[in-house]
């Protein structure tokens, strides 16, 4: 009867989930895969008669979820080739790993889907399959009727729906922390009083009412204001069918509270207002800590995309120039690029010379000479002259879009690993709301108990079980880890570095920049005269060239620039000397012969009547960087060395540091699949890289870190980011993860442990509701306690 109230007049069979009208020529009884899921599991739960007389009742529409919701997700789908689509979304109301798993699961059911992925951290949702993008709205449905909402994908509404949800999480923490404190010294008065009055004396039965009246006016406001997020995220996972860790703990502080409240109008002993509202305070504290490490992780491909020019400048047939956005620009149309500029489209140089920093390609400090001819990618920076580039790729075509689809496609897979507490909670809160319901019954009915007798030891049972320790166990570990580590000048920005750095059997090292100090540093010459140096460093003053600066600082006091140097883009300087024209920059700009075999960077100074002069370059080894190398096969870790450099340059820093294996020229493309082949021998790999081309390994990576001078986007890619120049934060990082990691499983241990041995006494009767919350917070500060024991004085080797 009340289906057939909820179905529109004249249409077909209703949904049996949902009430809606079933797909004309769906043999029912589902209008889609979502419901279906959602009815099997409220079935499995026991309350399919509960759902049907009271969400599909008409009158209780206003709570009922959103199944008729609009999608208007054709608007964004596009043609993928082959007769595909595909559709980028942003997903609101993700809170787990499962939450993904529901909704990768659910668009799987439907044939047409192809692929179906939910990226945790940056909540976007890809779906491809077969046929039109006319199909995204059919297609997405049974997402909405799951609760969820989907939206076009922006990363700055993302962004901001993230600073919201941290300052709604913060005040709700603060609300909660002063309710407990004050609550809490309420409890100790009554307690106090207890205590006192079995003793002959003590507090009166008035006094005792009224603090547990203040404790009420205190907490139940606090209760309602600072329990939104678990009651919220509770009722959208019950009206789905589908149950999360926040369901126990909604109904432990609800069933407290009213057995409170209910033990205060009767004038009861007992009340648990301190409970409640301090359970919601420590969950509070794990979520918002959670909540910032996401919002770390979510900046990495937002910040990539910050690398991407916003105009160009488009040479027209007659000569004059037109800004247009990159995405409008086409192959073969010819881009003016000004030196300082950003390139904005993929193309090849058809006009002029210049240095261009593609630390973006190769990850190296040095530029590279550019000429008629030459690639060059968006993102990268003209330095020295104008370019004319021919388009070749632009928008997501670009280079610079592929490696920022790489990083999501690595964040993908490590968004998927979930911590060890969500994933007890998926059989823990089933069997905690079966324990309390069968304690409630079995009290009840089987040992005729009265209704509030039974009552007061199902709420007990909902109290001594509720997962705060649990949700704890990895968090506080984290916390304490983490300021010793930030200590140490090593900052942790992924929630779960910590857990992934302790599996690490593989560290792969970048070299510039993360082996070695990132800047090219003049190497001694015996045949060279101080004379020669100062001639060629009064020269390169005049330059901002990487080399050139290199060459001024070798002299080690300030140097006064010649007049009248000359800038020639992609070759060297020329001055007007005394004796004639000197110059300083390439082999062939100086009239240098060329060599076949590949050297360190180097400039020369050329001088009429005199042979020239060699200024070669290196980028040093880091200080200490053999002996962590040592330090870190001593533990038994495989060392790799990966690079974009030239082969020469990557052997000798790699025979310098002591690695034995090491890959040179690498793009970023070919680091991922080096990432991914690592993966396939089972190895849990650490990346250490600090260029930007280092990012989508980094991403890729089991873990990952990146030094403080790093490219800020390879820092948003890194779980870890250390300050200084020495390597040693590497490995006191990974000692350090080692002792969190035996903390947590110690706190696991605890907590599961109380479990076993409190349930099981609270289902007998043996524990009051208020024993059971001094057992609930006694196993917290127990956890707190144990992640915050000094972490001991022996040093890892």
């Amino acid at each position: 009867m009340i289906l057939e109230a909820a179905r529109p007049d004249g249409a077909s069979a209703p949904c049996r989930h949902c009430g809606l009208p079933l797909p004309a020529g769906s043999a029912g009884p589902y209008c889609c895969a979502g419901c279906a899921a959602a009815r099997q599991a409220i079935e499995g739960l026991g309350l399919d008669r509960f759902y049907d007389r009271f969400v599909l009742d008409p009158a209780m529409a206003p709570l009922r979820p959103a199944t008729d919701a609009h999608v208007d997700a054709t608007t964004y789908a596009q043609p993928a080739g082959s007769g595909r689509s595909r559709v980028h979304l942003m997903v609101d109301g993700l809170h787990c790993a499962a939450c993904v798993w529901l909704i990768e699961s659910t668009l799987a059911r439907d044939p047409r889907v192809l692929r179906a992925r939910v990226n945790m951290t940056t909540r976007r949702l890809v779906v491809e399959w077969q046929g039109g993008p006319e199909l995204a709205d059919a297609l997405l449905l049974p997402v909405v009727r799951l609760g969820f909402q989907v939206a076009p994908y922006d990363p700055g509404r993302l962004a901001d729906a993230a600073a919201e949800t941290e300052r709604r999480l913060l005040q709700s923490m603060a609300v909660a922390g002063f309710a407990a404190a004050n609550v809490m010294l309420l409890s100790v008065a009554v307690w106090s009083g207890l205590v006192g009055r079995e003793a002959g004396g003590g507090m009166g039965v008035a006094t005792r009412d009224l603090l547990h009246w203040i404790s009420a006016a205190i907490a139940l406001p606090a209760i309602a204001y600072a329990g939104r997020p678990f009651f919220a995220g509770a009722w959208r996972a019950l009206r789905a069918g589908r149950s999360s860790m926040d369901v126990p703990i909604a109904v432990g502080v609800v069933l407290a509270a009213a057995a409170s409240l209910h033990e205060t109008l009767h004038s009861g002993t007992h009340a648990y207002f301190d409970s409640a509202i301090t359970l919601l305070f420590f969950l509070l504290i794990g979520r918002w800590l959670d909540q910032r490490a996401r919002g770390r992780a979510r900046s990495a491909a937002q910040h990539l995309m910050g690398l991407r020019a916003r105009a160009v400048s488009l040479l027209r047939a007659d000569g004059t120039t037109e800004r247009r956005a990159p995405e409008q620009v086409a192959p073969g149309d010819r881009i003016l690029v000004a030196a300082g500029e950003r390139i904005g489209i993929d193309g090849r140089v058809a006009r002029g010379l210049s240095d261009v920093d593609a630390a973006l390609v190769t990850g190296e400090s040095v530029p590279v000479a550019v000429r008629p001819g030459s690639i060059v990618h968006a993102g990268t920076i003209n330095l020295t002259g104008p370019l004319t580039v021919v388009t070749t790729a632009s928008g997501e075509r670009t280079l610079l879009a592929e490696i920022v689809r790489l990083m999501e496609t690595a964040e993908q897979g490590r968004a998927r690993l979930v911590a060890l507490a969500d994933r007890v909670a998926r059989v823990y809160a089933p069997l905690v709301h079966v324990a309390a319901l069968a304690t409630f019954l079995g009290w009840w009915l089987l040992l005729a108990a009265p209704l509030q007798t039974a009552m007061m030891h199902a709420v007990a049972v909902l109290i001594i079980t509720c997962p705060c320790a649990l949700g704890l166990a990895v968090p506080v570990v984290q916390v304490v880890a983490g300021g010793r580590l930030m200590r140490r000048g090593v900052l942790l920005k992924s929630a779960t570095a910590l857990e992934r750095l302790a599996q690490v059997d593989t560290v792969v090292f970048d070299k510039t920049g993360t082996l070695t100090e990132g800047r090219p540093v003049l190497l001694a010459d015996p045949d060279r005269l101080p004379a020669d140096l100062d001639a060629a460093a009064g020269i390169a003053a005049s330059s901002r060239h990487p080399l050139a600066l290199a060459l001024v600082a070798a002299v080690g006091r300030p140097v006064a620039a010649a007049a009248s140097v000359v800038e020639h883009p992609g070759r060297g300087l020329s001055w007007p000397g005394p004796d004639g024209e000197w110059r300083l920059g390439s082999r062939a700009f100086c009239g240098v012969g060329e060599t076949a075999v590949e050297t360190d960077p180097e400039l020369f100074l050329a001088r009429p009547g005199r042979p020239a002069v060699r200024f070669a370059f290196r980028d040093q080894l880091r200080a200490d960087a053999a002996v962590v190398v040592a330090r870190l096969r001593r533990r038994g870790l495989r060392i790799l060395l990966l690079s974009g450099d030239r082969a020469p340059a990557v052997a000798r820093a790699a025979a310098d540091a002591g690695i034995g294996e090491w890959q040179a020229a690498l793009d970023p493309a070919a680091k991922v699949a080096a990432m991914a082949d690592l993966a396939r021998q089972g190895r849990r790999v650490l990346m250490v890289g600090d260029g930007i081309n280092d990012a989508p390994a980094l991403a890729a990576a089991h873990v990952s870190m990146a030094p403080a001078a790093a490219a800020d986007i390879s820092q948003s890619a890194a779980d870890l980011v250390f300050q200084g120049q020495r390597l040693t934060a590497v490995a006191d990082a990974l000692g350090a993860a080692r002792a969190a990691d035996r903390r947590v499983r110690q706190n696991l241990v605890l907590a599961i442990g109380y479990n076993a041995l409190a349930v099981p006494l609270a289902v007998a009767g043996h524990v009051t509701p208020l024993v059971a919350a001094i057992a609930m917070s006694s196993s917290s500060i127990l956890v707190i306690a144990n992640a915050l024991r000094p972490a001991g004085g022996r040093r890892h080797s």
